[in-house]
């Protein structure tokens, strides 16, 4: 399992305790008392030893319909937990955590984005709650994927690497919160489990579409759905609409740019 890096609303780069337990591959029965441990424990932080701050070093994740109380944790921490376990594959998390803690990403440092970049990105956002731009933009992905591999059979195992997690994760986190979910696309349990994750998706699927690494696709995924989040996004199925009638005062420039996959005023500035 990948782990996923977020950004906060602080701009801080993040990882969650419920994805930082399953990549390790720990017990699921043991999540709770690993939890607690891993928030009360003694670490040799950077500043000092001492046991994680509150709001400094981890922050609780407030979801509704989540089982599993989850927690934002810093990659410092993160680091400190992955070697302090007893996963078998603690080595190559920890080493890959070193290496995003090193890594100085244009989206961990918003002060390097321009006024014209930081518009677009938000600009973005906005089209993508619309289902018309998503399903565009995984087009356009799908076809790069296949232009580079030849026939895209590997697709959805690529894709769910990719993005962190598979359909049959999704319907496992849908059975765990009490969720049907047969019957039930990708896009339709997103919808239920975390919609602001749509967002995130198309942003990827843009981002690689055009050529871009995964590593800053990913990261302007995570800036979008912090954005998406901040603005109540609503996901909205616009194929039998006319744009100008859908609720979030999209920018039907950046949405022909997405649509018609053309560097304009926008995306060229990303």
């Amino acid at each position: 399992m990948e782990l996923q890096i977020l950004i906060s609303k602080k701009g801080t780069r993040v990882v969650t305790t419920t994805n930082l337990h399953d990549a390790l591959q720990l017990p699921a029965h043991k999540y709770n008392s690993n939890v607690a441990r891993w928030l009360t424990d003694c670490y040799a932080f950077k500043d000092d030893i001492r046991e994680p701050a509150p709001l400094k070093d981890f922050a609780e994740r407030k979801l509704k319909l989540s089982k599993r109380k989850d927690y934002y944790l810093s990659l410092e921490l993160a680091r400190m937990i992955t070697l302090n376990s007893d996963s078998k594959v603690k080595r190559q998390y920890a080493l890959w955590l070193t290496r995003m803690e090193r890594q100085n990403h244009p989206v961990a440092n918003p002060g390097k984005f321009s006024k014209d970049q930081i518009i677009a990105v938000l600009e973005l956002t906005k089209a993508m709650g619309m289902v018309s731009c998503q399903k565009s933009v995984e087009k356009h992905h799908l076809r790069a994927y296949q232009q580079k591999n030849g026939f895209p059979h590997r697709w959805w195992e690529y894709r769910a690497n990719l993005l962190g997690y598979s359909a049959e994760e999704l319907k496992s986190k849908m059975e765990e919160v009490g969720q049907n979910y047969k019957g039930k696309n990708l896009l339709q349990m997103l919808m239920q489990l975390d919609k602001y994750e749509i967002i995130r998706m198309a942003v990827i699927d843009l981002f690689l579409a055009l050529g871009k690494d995964a590593a800053y696709a990913k990261s302007m995924g995570d800036l979008a759905k912090i954005f998406a989040a901040e603005m109540k996004i609503e996901i909205w199925d616009d194929r039998k609409a006319a744009i100008h009638f859908q609720p979030q005062n999209v920018n039907v420039k950046i949405v022909e740019e997405v649509l018609n996959f053309q560097k304009g005023t926008y995306l060229s500035v990303l």
